[in-house]
């Protein structure tokens, strides 16, 4: 197809495919003549992912990493979907003074029976979390922890199960995309498993009925 057929087919105007193709973000097209070339699937393919990857608000620089990965995979299929959810944000923010042993990530996750890599940026992200919920006086406890080690652990799971392995683009932009949209569905989602438990559980009742036992006993 013609660069004006592939603007049609994926939805990127015409400027934007220029700037991909300058970037290295997008393949070359075969060339046809001196002044044209020829695109096919694969050029569309790699559009809507840069295009999702945008549209999830991935910066130039962290597409680059993603797309670089599919044209060049690391050894393993682990550590090529890895690096490319690394490229996800949240991103580490490093100080002078912060130590690469996280120690209250490190608890949780040794205590989970889970690896513990501390390069991983999600272990950063973990441990800011971990001290966020304990500056705010409600600490992770044990009790959570294993309710919430043992559900989330499920949930990864069924992501891995449904992985496709036909082909590197398809893993990573299962894995990135998936990640990224699907995240936002499960905080979502825990909202409102709380709401319908809080329905049935709250309905009716007062802050009073807490405080006070024997009101809750007549109840």
């Amino acid at each position: 197809m013609r660069v004006s057929e592939l603007v049609s087919a994926s939805g990127v105007p015409l400027a934007t495919v220029k700037y991909y193709l300058r970037e290295g973000l997008l393949m070359p097209g075969e060339a046809s003549s001196a002044t044209q070339a020829e695109y096919g699937e694969q050029h569309v393919r790699r559009l809507a992912l840069i295009k999702a990857l945008a549209g999830v608000g991935l910066p130039l620089g962290k597409i680059r990493t993603v797309v670089r990965l599919v044209d060049q995979p690391a050894d393993t299929v682990f550590d090529t979907v890895g690096r490319a959810l690394a490229a996800l944000p949240p991103y580490p923010v490093e100080s002078a003074e912060q130590s690469n042993d996280y120690l209250r990530a490190r608890a949780v996750l040794e205590r989970l029976g889970q690896v513990y890599e501390p390069s991983y940026p999600a272990v950063a992200q973990l441990d800011r979390a971990l001290a966020a919920a304990e500056d705010v006086g409600i600490p992770m406890t044990d009790e959570r922890l294993d309710a919430y080690g043992r559900h989330i652990r499920g949930i990864a799971e069924v992501d891995l199960e449904l992985m496709p392995t036909d082909s590197v683009e398809s893993a990573v932009e299962y894995a990135v995309l998936g990640t990224a949209i699907y995240e936002p569905v499960l905080a979502a989602l825990r909202r409102l498993a709380h709401q319908d438990i809080g329905a049935a559980s709250f309905a009716g009742r007062t802050f009073d009925d807490f405080t006070d036992p024997h009101r809750q006993d007549e109840q």
